[in-house]
């Protein structure tokens, strides 16, 4: 391919997301159930208000790919965020994965799930190999910069926050397992509760005011809780309609 004058930019001559794998046929198998629902809570009750719903894009176990030198290299987070962005490709399409040069946005907030076989890696303990892909943390501290990585191991329930100072992760010291995020003014942080019948510690976004966001059937039940109430200053028995 010839050299144009001035150069094309990235996003028309590197690979897009309809070019890039999804997935690898040699990656490890489906995850553990709290893999699966962790992720969904996150999402569910992640709803920055200084955003637009249509400007806020997450994922659970997408490959992001970020080094326009070598497009196959990726990074699937167990969940992230990514603001100021449009939720659908090119306000369009799903995403099949989220391709940095395509996007020109790098996630706001990343959060690893602790596994068995990966603590060392997610923890920033483990060394590049001789030409080999960076890790982890190399990707989201130098590379991609993301403001806030996020660590949970769902054995110890310990949290761990790394934010980014000038440009190495410091970890927070956390009097109490959670942490506000000014740019996204939401907070993370532990909640014990049942979510999916299941009681135990989860990871869930809070608001300004320090309440837990709702889900979206807990936001039904919110509302209908109300509209009883409602009926009854009227006089009105809601269990006999």
């Amino acid at each position: 391919m010839y050299q144009t004058d001035p150069p094309r930019p990235a996003k028309e001559t590197l690979p897009t997301m309809y070019d890039l794998p999804s997935e690898y046929p040699e990656d490890s198998g489906l995850p553990d159930e709290f893999h699966l629902f962790q992720p969904q809570l996150l999402r569910e009750t992640f709803c920055p208000p200084n955003y637009p719903a249509e400007e806020v894009f997450v994922a659970t176990d997408l490959n992001l790919y970020y080094d326009l030198r070598h497009t196959l290299w990726y990074k699937r987070p167990d969940w992230f965020a990514a603001v100021g962005v449009s939720r659908l490709y090119e306000q369009q399409n799903l995403r099949l994965s989220y391709v940095i040069w395509q996007e020109g946005v790098a996630p706001f907030v990343v959060v690893e799930l602790l596994s068995p076989g990966t603590e060392k890696e997610d923890l920033g303990q483990t060394l590049r190999e001789i030409n080999q892909p960076p890790t982890k943390w190399e990707v989201y501290e130098r590379i991609l910069r993301v403001p806030y990585y996020i660590v949970f191991d769902p054995y110890t329930d310990k949290l761990q926050v790394f934010q980014l100072v000038a440009d190495r992760y410091s970890e927070l010291d956390l009097s109490t397992p959670r942490v506000w995020m000014p740019g996204l003014e939401l907070g993370l942080g532990l909640w014990q509760g049942s979510y999916q019948r299941i009681e135990r510690l989860w990871l869930r976004w809070y608001d300004a005011s320090e309440n837990w966001l709702p889900t979206p059937l807990e936001r039904e039940s919110q509302r209908a809780n109300r509209l009883a109430a409602q009926l009854r200053e009227l006089g009105v028995n809601p269990d006999e309609l």
